[in-house]
């Protein structure tokens, strides 16, 4: 079944309406304490090592199904819209149905040109936090013991 589609603008909708609905951010741990969807969880699928290096996050699925129930309404958001595209790809291979990609993320998608094709979270204007705690994906890998 093909993973859903939501622009920044209609996530948040989704989110406003499914109160049981999370947003769940692949971006690595550095990206999403910069700023982040309000009320986001943070569990990277990737690792960047280094300009165009990235590795995928060996405890991603695992730390996933430990903290989430595969029942989750989950909407999926990375920067731009291609980690969360291979993180909603990897989560429905585990079982989890109910799956929504951000496209343009939290920054924006960019065309060919470098010219934003899809207006980010960020810049849509929509609730923004930068606090962590328990939904950092340090406390969520301690929460499943990984």
């Amino acid at each position: 079944m093909p993973i859903k589609q939501a622009e920044p603008a209609q996530a948040y909708e989704i989110l406003r309406a499914n109160p049981g609905a999370i947003y769940l951010d692949v971006r690595t741990e550095e990206e999403f304490a910069a700023g982040h969807p309000e009320g986001a969880l943070n569990v990277p699928v990737v690792f960047i090592k280094g300009p165009g290096q990235m590795e995928p996050n060996p405890d991603f699925a695992a730390v996933v199904e430990k903290v989430l129930p595969k029942t989750a309404k989950l909407v999926v958001g990375c920067m731009a819209g291609g980690r969360s595209q291979r993180a909603c790809e990897i989560l429905e291979e585990c079982g989890y149905a109910d799956l929504t990609n951000v496209r343009g993320g939290y920054g924006g998608a960019r065309g060919a040109s470098g010219a934003v094709v899809v207006v980010g979270w960020r810049d849509a204007g929509l609730p923004v936090s930068q606090e962590t705690g328990d939904r950092s994906y340090a406390a969520l890998r301690s929460k499943a013991n990984r």
